[in-house]
């Protein structure tokens, strides 16, 4: 059983900051790439951003230059600073991680439950 618990969604008004926390737990032997995904009502589940083990990151053009993903490895934990957020940011965050439960078997993509972000005045 391998377990993503996301925290840190929330209310916030235009052009403040937020900062969510998405930590791995359970039967993990190696974590590769993790990330955040969000999908707002109606729309599909879009990346926002991503990060490899080494720490290498990738963002959607919406959000470059505003929010900034990080990895801790010894913690299993990723975490995304949203700054100037914008109405337009809201939706359900989803984290992801790419994980290897054993040696030698291949990798599955497990999900958090979402946590929800809402930019309003």
């Amino acid at each position: 059983q391998v377990h993503l618990v996301e925290s840190g969604g929330g209310l916030v008004q235009p052009g403040g900051s937020l900062r969510l926390s998405c930590a791995a737990s359970g039967n993990i032997f190696s974590i590769y790439d993790m990330g955040w995904y969000r999908q707002a009502p109606g729309n599909k589940r879009d990346l926002v951003a991503d990060i490899t083990r080494g720490g290498a990151s990738n963002y959607r053009d919406s959000v470059k230059g505003r929010f900034t993903i990080s990895r801790d490895n010894a913690k299993n934990t990723i975490y995304l600073q949203m700054n100037s957020l914008k109405p337009e940011d809201t939706a359900v965050y989803y984290c992801y991680a790419n994980i290897a439960t054993a040696w030698g078997t291949g990798t599955y993509d497990y999900w958090g439950q979402g946590t929800q972000v809402t930019v309003s005045s």
